[in-house]
């Protein structure tokens, strides 16, 4: 990638002022493939106790699985927002929905647990190219303030109630079929999508040579977050003070440095520090970053807790997180006019506030507690991660130039994803920490926490004891985001500007 320049020509191939005969069709393709990106995230979150059983896999490895495809699509997609640019951004969806479908295929006949992460991670690489894709088209499509911000709210509603509803989907089928299905279920929607995309979704790049692959700093990145996700992971298992985890996090943290001293340097970063002094791109994409961790972790945590401590199946977990997606979208509808009045601040300091709110609800649970708890977490939750996640990102693309929408997304899009990946892997770690603490070596090694949630599917749910502890270790967790969401309050406060900005883009 290269730095922006102001003075380069809009992206070749869009029609003048986003003249596109059919607008709110393509924004609607674009939302549907955003909607399954989504989905993939979390469709697995309910079927912990299925893959434990049928493929043998411990918590770490059930942890690896979920975030496998978060974290690969965290890493790539900086590189693939230049690639959308440059190749186009058309194009690219396409590619990228077509690696889904086809890695999800492979997902679906894994035979052991490693393959099944390799199967997610390749269904990320084929995210990354689709993400920052829907997100620059948009972008391109609603050249107006006003119809960039409604179509913005459409896409980030879409996103996120996709993997806020992916435990819905997911139940039902582990129920009705087996985990597998999960994977299956991709083929189809994906090449629906593919056949639209072609005839409603105009193509869009820059000129050509504008953007340029960072493969070193591409390596860097990956290899750092890798190298730091794995750490967090396996610390509850192996110890946190072990020799091979610290090794890993010192390990973590040399390369991230000399990510941030490469990209200083490079001609052509992939991610171009400079883009980041603008105070509405570095604090937007951290608040999203900091509030994908706190809520994809919870919701990582959540589906387990129902199933393990409430005693639900896959499905009835899946459909008792439905109140968080619903708020979710009245939340990117309520963000809408804020944003029109006074600006990005106030809906995200706004949104923040009451997810923290909700998590401090939710840390007040006790083995008694019933699902109106949850309800409470879920709806405050839901209704302030809608506000942030509308808000924040018309923060990061309202600061970007349009033939730059490619990184401006990706960006957005990184921050998120990492965010999310860091969020299963903290809060799962957290929990398998405190659970265990709980129960002591002898009471641990009978109730390892993946079993813990499959003896919910019997009807029985946990022995007293390791109730006890497990409700304990969800509450732990709860404190963990709100302190995570508190500090991303305070930071959209200080530094998000307080005023509506002024609209240099034209008026809807």
């Amino acid at each position: 990638m290269t730095s922006m320049d102001p003075e380069r020509p809009a992206p070749r191939d869009a029609p003048p002022g986003g003249g596109h005969r059919w607008p709110r069709a393509a924004t609607a393709v674009l939302c549907l493939g955003f909607f399954v990106l989504g989905m993939d995230v979390t469709v697995l979150n309910v079927a912990v106790p299925a893959l434990q059983r049928d493929l043998g896999a411990d918590l770490a490895q059930i942890q690896w699985i979920v975030d496998g495809y978060a974290l690969t699509l965290g890493a790539a997609v900086l590189a693939a927002g230049g690639v959308t640019d440059r190749i186009g951004r058309r194009r690219s969806f396409v590619a990228g929905l077509a690696v889904c479908g086809a890695v999800s295929a492979l997902g679906a006949l894994a035979g052991s647990a490693g393959q099944l992460v390799a199967a997610r991670c390749g269904m990320g690489l084929g995210a990354a190219l689709l993400m920052p894709a829907t997100l620059s088209l948009i972008s391109n499509l609603h050249p107006a303030a006003a119809s960039r911000r409604r179509a913005i709210a459409a896409w980030a509603a879409a996103g996120a109630v996709g993997g806020l509803t992916g435990p819905v989907v997911g139940g039902f089928l582990v129920e009705e079929f087996s985990w597998r299905a999960g994977f299956w279920v991709n083929v189809p929607l994906t090449a629906v999508i593919i056949a639209l995309a072609p005839v409603l979704v105009p193509e869009s790049r820059t000129a050509p040579g504008a953007a340029r692959t960072d493969a070193a700093g591409l390596v860097l990145s990956a290899a750092g977050f890798l190298a730091l996700i794995w750490s967090v992971i396996e610390s509850p298992s192996r110890g946190w003070t072990d020799p091979v985890v610290l090794t890993g996090y010192g390990a973590a943290a040399v390369l991230l440095t000399c990510f941030v001293g490469w990209e200083r340097r490079s001609r052509h970063p992939m991610l171009p520090l400079s883009l980041l002094r603008d105070a509405r791109v570095s604090t937007g994409a951290a608040c999203l970053a900091l509030m994908s961790l706190a809520l994809f972790g919870a919701l990582f945590v959540l589906t387990l807790y129902l199933q393990g401590v409430q005693g639900c199946s896959p499905w009835q977990a899946g459909v008792r997180v439905l109140p968080l997606p619903a708020a979710l979208a009245v939340g990117a509808g309520a963000a809408l006019p804020l944003l029109a009045r006074f600006g990005e601040r106030l809906p995200v300091v706004l949104g923040l506030t009451l997810v923290t709110c909700a998590f401090a609800v939710q840390a007040g649970t006790r083995a008694g507690s019933g699902y109106g708890r949850v309800v409470v977490f879920e709806i405050v939750a839901g209704l302030g991660a809608g506000l942030v996640a509308c808000a924040a990102t018309e923060a990061v693309m309202g600061a970007v130039p349009r033939e730059r929408a490619g990184l401006g997304s990706a960006v957005n899009d990184a921050t998120r994803q990492l965010g999310a990946a860091l969020g299963v892997a903290v809060q799962g770690s957290v929990l398998s920490t405190v659970y265990t603490s709980r129960l002591g070596e002898g009471a641990g090694g009978a109730v390892p926490l993946p079993v813990a949630a499959a003896s919910a599917r019997g009807g029985g749910g946990l022995p007293a004891v390791a109730r006890e502890a497990f409700v304990a270790a969800v509450a732990t967790t709860a404190v963990t985001a709100a302190v995570v969401t508190l500090v991303a309050t305070t930071a959209a406060w200080y530094w998000l500007p307080a005023g509506a900005p002024a609209v240099a883009d034209g008026a809807d």
